[in-house]
């Protein structure tokens, strides 16, 4: 029997971990979980799917940092790379940009996970390789999703083209973006008509970030009629009730989804109305007649 190589053999633990690490909660993946994908992103020979989800883990708080940012521009600007895998490393620059744009580099307790440098590359990285009209659709697109992450001066301008397009997935990819930049809530009131179910929930999305009073009767009758409004839009519109209202009365609303026998539903609704401050503190005083064994004297 021909015995497998040590490199196949390698390889097929590799695959192995990283099936294991996709299945399993970031922060109780082992401390050796970063240096695993950057050894698949930086084997051209290993298998592309296992690429691409190394690529797509590697962006996560938990693990990114300047070795593996590094490595994932790299594979973005390389014109060698599947567009997939190049798109999947743009989108995993994302959570780095944002965690960083709201971090402090001078914070010695918490510092951000990659450092100013960094953070300044890939922003100059990500403005110049997006203007490259060589560079695939998909790429490209990734790219603004993941910069808005950080919002700059540029991201203005390449929003509205990219609405104006009449391009189906390029209009996707801008009310995307329109969540992360300020100023476009009457795009985000028209993209609430469309038809399409992507762009339709995404506004409903930039919406609620953005706290836009007028999508309230829109976004009000999706979670009124939450029995019909598919799962996706219905997610997103509960998330979007709770930031756009957040007086008691509008949030009633939610009450009764907190109940729902689907447990996503039930968490949204939950952390909705948690985040719109529905809940009060437990008030000890409350219960200061209350014995040990829980009865009232």
């Amino acid at each position: 029997m021909k015995q497998k190589s040590r490199i196949q053999t390698d390889r097929r633990r590799t695959e192995i971990d990283l099936k294991i690490l996709q299945n399993t909660p970031p922060w109780d993946w082992p401390k050796t979980a970063g240096k695993t994908f950057e050894a698949v992103l930086m084997d051209r020979d290993a298998p592309e799917a296992d690429r691409l989800i190394a690529a797509e883990l590697a962006g996560d708080y938990v693990v990114v940092n300047d070795e593996l940012a590094g490595i994932l521009i790299g594979i973005l600007g390389t014109a060698g790379e599947s567009a997939d895998l190049r798109a999947t490393a743009a989108t995993a620059l994302g959570p780095a940009l944002e965690s960083a744009d709201l971090g402090d580099f001078d914070d010695p307790l918490d510092p951000p996970r990659i450092s100013e440098e960094t953070f300044h590359k890939i922003q100059r990285f990500l403005h110049m390789l997006y203007f490259e009209e060589s560079i695939p659709t998909l790429v490209r697109r990734r790219i603004l999703e993941s910069s808005v992450r950080a919002q700059e001066d540029w991201h203005g301008d390449a929003i509205r083209k990219a609405y104006a397009s009449g391009d189906r997935v390029w209009i996707l990819t801008a009310v995307f973006a329109m969540r992360w930049v300020r100023g476009f809530d009457e795009q985000i009131l028209q993209a609430l008509k469309s038809k399409d179910p992507d762009i339709h929930c995404e506004a409903v999305k930039a919406a609620g970030n953005w706290e836009v009073d007028a999508a309230w009767p829109h976004v009000f009758a999706l979670v009124e009629n939450s029995a019909t409004t598919p799962k996706p839009l219905l997610l997103a519109a509960i998330g979007a009730v709770a930031s756009i209202r957040q007086n008691t009365d509008s949030l009633e609303i939610l009450n009764h989804l907190v109940d729902s026998d689907d447990e996503d539903i039930s968490e949204a609704a939950d952390e909705a109305l948690s985040l719109a401050g529905a809940y009060t503190e437990f008030d000890e005083d409350d219960f200061k007649d209350e014995d040990s064994s829980g009865w009232i004297n």
